[in-house]
């Protein structure tokens, strides 16, 4: 099973209703996946999230695009093989 991401982008965000200083939005993030021997591409849109207070936009992206890819760390580590390592 191959999982390979080939984009990210912010599609939105903005200040979060009800809590000060953190900033909600969407990530969209492109996948190509081989699986038994079919190839697939999609698109899975993450709720992402950043408690960075009053900062520029530049810092609000990059923490939200962090947040994305701790996310697809996860996501990755639930659908990749594992291999039984040899107890020495």
């Amino acid at each position: 099973m191959s999982f390979e991401v080939k984009a990210c982008q912010v599609l939105y965000y903005g200040p979060h209703g009800a809590i000060a200083g953190r900033t909600t939005g969407v990530v969209r993030v492109r996948i190509h996946e081989t699986f038994m021997g079919n190839a697939s591409d999609y698109a899975l849109d993450l709720k992402v999230r950043c408690d960075t207070g009053p900062a520029p936009a530049n810092e609000v992206r990059t923490a939200l695009l962090a947040h994305a890819a701790h996310q697809l760390n996860r996501l990755k580590a639930r659908h990749t093989e594992k291999f039984r390592t040899a107890a020495e």
